[in-house]
């Protein structure tokens, strides 16, 4: 029993040796194998990185209303592309325009350029919006609403546009007319004011045509309410149609001195759309409706060339035939000589025996029509007339009646 439990202790210790070394003769016969290189840790940024494209992966996946996220994404980067584009089209826009303006001797297009920049804007804005919404997938009710909204925005920029070159254009008639001194440019306000009202009401008609909204009955409601105001200010659209004419046919303007009838003269102060103010030479302020001075003949001093005088310069009866024509040359020379005096026609002579003088005619103008300086003239040749009557030994004469009696006045005075 020992001898084989020996035996077979012997045995597999024999094969156990021969295993072992047959494995470190194939260890030493094969090649040693490579060291796996280490794997370097992953940095904080490529892992935000692969967080973030991870959940943009599932954001474009997902679905909103039948639109993608990649759709949403297009339309959010379509619209911040509109206001990028917005500035670069005003900056081109105004140099551009700018330097086109800076040829031109009109201060109508230097004026209209920055009025513009605001519609301009505005219309850019419009286009990338509605390009952007184009992008996405909406039902056909909302696409119509859509497009109607975008008719109404395009007419309303574009009436915004229209009334700031009404603005730019009144305020341009304004200036030419100061310059050239105009009477119209006190109605240049009214007439700006009016193309806005209209302008706004057909921008409003249009707008509200274009969302779909019938304009028929407010058209027909706007008719029956003109009438009724126009029936109700008759007096006022007379006064308007009057300040209207008076515009058309310029018979004075502001500062003038005017004469209408018998109780009107003064100078103009202000011209409105009713009436018209007029200072007198009493100081009143008088305020005469525009269709009155419309249907009545005024006359106007303010536009005369020259200011005309005419008088009778009357000398007494005992100036000689020789004294009296040296008389009328000494008039005639110091009217001549007298540089506020018109020399375009000047009139003196001798032409009538009077009840109580020679009657001499003085006719000439002044250059002047100011009535101060006007009056500083009469003046001046007044008293060198009356220096040359002395010179002549005449005098002026002054109404006087001499009575002769018959038989002398002895008897007349003994029988008293």
């Amino acid at each position: 029993m020992i001898p084989k439990i020996f035996a077979l202790t012997v045995i597999s210790l024999a094969l156990s040796l021969s295993t072992r070394a047959m494995g470190q003769s194939s260890d030493s016969v094969a090649e040693p194998e490579a060291a796996p290189e280490p794997v370097p840790e992953a940095s904080e940024f490529s892992t935000a990185r692969d967080q973030v494209l991870e959940e943009l992966s599932q954001l474009t996946d997902l679905d909103f209303g039948g639109n993608s996220g990649a759709r949403l994404a297009v339309f959010f980067l379509l619209l911040l592309a509109a206001f990028v584009i917005r500035k670069i089209v005003v900056a081109v826009y105004v140099r551009w325009f700018h330097k086109a303006a800076e040829k031109t001797s009109w201060t109508f297009d230097d004026k209209l350029i920055p009025a513009m920049t605001g519609p301009i804007g505005a219309m850019t804005y419009v286009i990338g919006f509605f390009l952007s919404i184009s992008v996405l997938s909406l039902s056909p009710s909302m696409d119509i609403v859509i497009l109607r909204i975008f008719q109404a925005s395009t007419m309303t920029v574009l009436f915004w546009g229209l009334l700031r070159g009404v603005d730019v254009m009144a305020e341009v008639m304004v200036d030419v007319a100061k310059e050239r001194d105009m009477g119209v440019y006190h109605f240049i306000p009214l007439i700006k004011k009016t193309a806005r009202i209209f302008l706004i009401v057909v921008a409003v008609v249009l707008v509200v045509q274009n969302l779909g909204y019938s304009v028929g009955s407010l058209l027909a409601g706007m008719g029956i309410g003109g009438l009724a105001l126009a029936l109700a200010a008759q007096e006022s659209l007379a006064n308007f149609f009057g300040s209207v004419s008076i515009v058309a046919d310029r018979p004075f303007k502001v500062g003038d001195w005017i004469q209408v009838g018998s109780r009107v003269d003064g100078d103009v102060e202000e011209i409105g759309l009713r009436s018209t103010k007029v200072r007198t030479w009493s100081k009143s302020l008088m305020t005469i409706p525009n269709k009155v001075l419309a249907n009545e003949i005024i006359e106007n001093w303010s536009h005369m060339p020259k200011r005309r005088v005419k008088q009778y310069v009357g000398v007494t009866y005992s100036t000689s035939p020789e004294n009296m024509e040296g008389l009328v040359e000494d008039i005639r020379q110091l009217l001549r000589e007298d540089e506020g005096v018109n020399q375009d026609f000047i009139l003196v002579n001798f032409t009538d025996f009077g009840d109580s003088a020679l009657q001499i005619l003085v006719y000439y103008f002044t250059s002047t029509t100011a009535w101060l300086a006007h009056m500083d003239i009469r003046q001046r040749i007044n008293l060198k007339i009356m220096k040359a009557v002395e010179g002549r030994g005449s005098s002026i004469a002054f109404p006087t009646r001499t009575v002769h009696i018959e038989g002398g006045a002895t008897p007349f005075l003994a029988e008293k």
